[in-house]
């Protein structure tokens, strides 16, 4: 696919302009595009709050544009601030975790396996008569009493509260209406909904809705910041969106309610990235970053979905996320003698690498002597001077041989496969690796992920288990394409442009009933 000028034209007129961000572990890359023309395109280094790199990345692009950051209209981002926060445990609210359940779900009791720094947010475990069967019948019914003295347990204590139920995901009743005691006896902190956040699994549903719960807070500011930056560069009326694991995008609303879904965004961001700059609908894309190389699998245009439960800062959970390979290779990944990584010298690169003038050698140093790529502000003879030629190619073999290991995991035949190269270290991939029929590296792929972000629809998931005995298969499908449908426009979709993209059916041999797992994926243009 060619960025050409006539993509940005209708009848003369000029199109709005969309901002794309997305913050990888060296660089935050930023782009600007008139219909489907780049017309900016820059890098800043990410910066350890990632906040100050994301905000310095807007600044440039409005700078560079000029007169024209008035035809901005949309901004979209692509961040891991709420992934970060998990992982460090900074910054996260006070939870209270209502899991109605009992007598049947007092097993394991909440928050039982997790890391001691992030259970500490956690400051309130309830559990609670109520909960449902498979089929949607009430096991015995919810405590109301019990939900009404828990609301005047935490008043003024918590920040958020996440409510978990049995089966929940297929009827969501007892949520639902211990949402509306808290609301009646005067609780105004935000209330997660676990059926809103994962699939079937009790503790992995109410872990995912733990995790939105400490981080909404994260994004509120996040997203204060971004709106007092564009006030003072005299930009109003900008729409903020956010990329979603799933690769597509949800307005500032939907995600300020639902910010655990942009965790594994920047990922997502290059595999869409990948199929706009290609129009390739499946390959094998490898995200080659500064720090880590991130491979995943395009499918019919969008990444494909994990079908395992995903660990998010060690804590099991079953929300929607990609089906992702990482490795610790990227063009900041330190070499020391035959050791390759994991370790890597990050956003200093620049800094520390050889062929900046540094002492630290890095996968980038061994890439440019083997391949004789060329690098502004570098001096490749400092590399030169340091080892002897053999080593570097020993060295390089090596990334190859990671490089090729990661396509045969996510390859899904013995087949050769479509692979396309994205990300800044991209530059350091062979044209030929095993496992591949092509190797393919896109004009712009150093921005395939802010472009991914850029130019991707709004989109949205729902997944739900019906008992066919109970309901028709026709009925339960309809049902289920409808709130995926309502919940995009949520998101910030155009009613009339929804489509569905996928839908996944899948026994559950464990329940009887003839039990079936339901899952509708739709996607639409910005309204």
């Amino acid at each position: 696919m060619m960025w050409i000028s006539y993509h940005s034209r209708k009848g003369g007129r000029r199109l709005r302009i969309r901002i794309g961000i997305d913050i990888g572990s060296t660089h935050t890359d930023a782009v600007a595009l008139e219909g489907k023309e780049l017309i900016v395109a820059d890098k800043v280094m990410t910066t350890p709050d990632l906040t100050t790199g994301l905000l310095n990345a807007i600044s440039k692009v409005m700078e560079k544009l000029g007169e024209r950051k008035n035809e901005v209209d949309t901004l979209m981002i692509g961040t891991t601030h709420g992934l970060n926060a998990l992982h460090q445990g900074k910054g996260l609210n006070r939870v209270a975790i209502i899991r109605i359940g009992l007598p049947a779900g007092e097993g394991v009791p909440p928050v039982f396996d997790w890391p001691e720094q992030l259970a500490s947010f956690v400051t309130y475990k309830y559990m609670v008569r109520g909960g449902h069967e498979y089929t949607g019948e009430e096991i015995v019914e919810m405590d109301e009493d019990k939900i009404r003295k828990i609301a005047e347990d935490i008043s003024g204590k918590v920040d958020a509260i996440a409510i978990s139920s049995i089966f929940s995901v297929v009827n969501s009743s007892h949520e639902i209406r211990a949402k509306e005691i808290l609301r009646e006896k005067g609780i105004n902190v935000p209330i997660v909904l676990s059926h809103e956040i994962g699939g079937i699994g009790l503790l992995e549903r109410e872990n995912s809705a733990i995790l939105n719960a400490l981080i909404l807070k994260i994004f509120e500011n996040l997203i204060n910041k971004i709106k007092q930056l564009l006030s003072s560069l005299g930009i109003e009326n900008v729409k903020l969106f956010f990329a979603q694991n799933d690769g597509t995008v949800a307005s500032e609303d939907f995600i300020k309610n639902y910010p655990i879904f942009t965790v594994a965004g920047p990922v997502s961001n290059s595999i869409r990235g990948a199929h706009l700059l290609t129009g390739i609908k499946d390959a094998i894309v490898m995200d080659v970053g500064g720090t880590t190389t991130n491979v995943g699998v395009l499918h019919e245009g969008y990444p494909r979905e994990s079908s395992s439960v995903v660990e998010i800062a060690k804590i099991r959970t079953n929300f929607r996320m990609p089906d992702i390979y990482t490795m610790a290779l990227g063009g900041g990944t330190i070499v020391n003698k035959e050791k390759i990584g994991p370790e890597s010298v990050g956003y200093a690169l620049i800094n520390k690498g050889i062929a900046w003038g540094g002492d630290t050698l890095t996968a980038t140093d061994v890439a440019m002597i083997v391949k004789g790529i060329t690098i502004d502000g570098t001096n490749p003879q400092l590399i030169i001077n340091k080892f002897p030629p053999e080593y570097f190619l020993s060295i390089y073999t090596k990334m190859v041989g990671m490089w090729e290991d990661a396509i045969d995991l996510m390859k899904t035949s013995k087949d050769d496969v479509t692979v396309i190269v994205v990300g800044g270290g991209s530059i350091m991939v062979p044209e030929k690796l095993k496992g591949a029929m092509e190797v393919i590296r896109p004009q712009n792929a150093q921005y395939a992920n802010a472009i991914g972000a850029t130019l991707t629809k709004v989109g949205a998931i729902m997944e739900r288990t019906f008992s066919y005995d109970q309901i028709t298969r026709e009925n339960a499908i309809k049902s289920l394409i409808g709130e995926a449908k309502s919940l995009a426009i949520k998101a910030g979709a155009l009613h009339t442009t929804i489509e569905v993209r996928e839908i996944e059916e899948m026994q559950i041999p464990y329940l009887p009933g003839n039990s079936v797992k339901v899952k509708v994926k739709v996607v639409g243009e910005f309204s």
